[in-house]
């Protein structure tokens, strides 16, 4: 990799972190129904307002050794873990779709995922802002890639028609209407094939990991099926057409 790469890279990072420092923000108001523009930062023990220098992505947290300036009660883990965890993904995006409209969507597209994964697992709800932001990224992809519109306009009703469908069977007991709306927008934005693998994927992880958490630690029967819904996309995203190659290959296809 030549320094200009790495450099490339170490941007791309950096851009990440701070866009990861704000999905912290939405990860701890939107259940709380609480403005994420007007109301400012503070320590959520002591109510500390924190500075601008308390902000900085990652770096504020190792300076002040994961403890709030003020009154020193340990500050989560989950901030520096989902600001580099954005960074990273930006960076692997980046590295599998280079300069492209492609890149922007998925990029926000995984931040919205990281976001929504965080609280539906604590809430077991997806609020509905950020389906609506990935819809408005597949409607931007629809009208950047409008030749292949049908694709997309499949993609908006496979998988999301399918669940509706166990949803009015099981009167809402069997998947819940944020997961709709989910594999709906994320249908938009990716088309049907990769919309299809990125659900299968889903509920293969969520299956494998919940069984293994019930074993583990006594975990209800009851899941968030976001998070792996999450997953699923971003898999999808990245690899998805090599995945679908391979199947198909597989097949004599």
């Amino acid at each position: 990799m030549y320094p200009e790469q790495i450099i490339l890279y170490i941007i791309i990072f950096l851009y990440g972190i701070v866009i990861g420092s704000f999905l912290n923000v939405c990860i701890y108001r939107l259940p709380q129904k609480e403005n994420i523009a007007k109301v400012r930062s503070h320590c959520m023990n002591c109510g500390y307002h924190l500075k601008w220098y308390d902000l900085v992505p990652l770096f504020s947290y190792l300076f002040l050794r994961g403890r709030c300036r003020n009154c020193k009660e340990k500050i989560s883990i989950q901030y520096p873990i989902i600001e580099a965890l954005n960074g990273v993904l930006y960076c692997i995006i980046f590295a599998e779709y280079g300069f492209s409209i492609e890149t922007l969507l998925y990029a926000l597209l995984f931040s919205a995922l990281v976001t929504l994964s965080v609280i539906d697992f604590r809430t077991y709800e997806i609020p509905l802002g950020i389906n609506i932001f990935i819809l408005t990224l597949g409607l931007v992809r629809v009208m950047t890639d409008y030749t292949n519109w049908l694709g997309y306009g499949i993609g908006l009703f496979c998988v999301s028609g399918f669940l509706y469908i166990i949803y009015l069977a099981t009167k809402g007991r069997g998947i819940g209407g944020g997961d709709i709306k989910l594999m709906a927008a994320c249908g938009l934005l990716l088309g049907w094939k990769l919309t299809v693998l990125g659900f299968v994927l889903g509920c293969i992880i969520g299956s494998v990991i919940h069984i293994i958490r019930m074993k583990v630690s006594g975990e209800g029967h009851v899941l968030a099926m976001g998070p792996y819904l999450a997953v699923g996309v971003m898999i999808s995203v990245l690899y998805g057409n090599q995945i679908i190659s391979w199947y198909l290959s597989y097949l004599g296809l």
